[in-house]
């Protein structure tokens, strides 16, 4: 599924990144690499997503968000 369609409060695991090459080299720099925890704090009217990884808050507009793929994390 894609970022967009997460639920709030919820972990996922970052499965693929489908955006530009530039986008997504810097989405990676940013620490959204493939494999990364992704928590879901909230999401806008807008479309934007708000989200936790590795410590750090990120807004997301739509578009980005879209192009992300998330699996949700099972709690073991």
């Amino acid at each position: 599924m894609t970022l967009t369609k997460a639920g709030i409060g919820k972990e996922y695991t970052l499965c693929g990144i489908w955006l530009p090459q530039d986008v997504t080299r810097r989405l990676q720099m940013l620490g959204m690499t493939l494999g990364s925890r992704i928590l879901v704090l909230n999401r806008k009217r807008s479309g934007s997503v708000i989200i936790k990884v590795r410590g750090t808050r990120f807004a997301l507009g739509e578009h980005f968000a879209q192009g992300m793929d998330v699996e949700e994390r099972s709690h073991d």
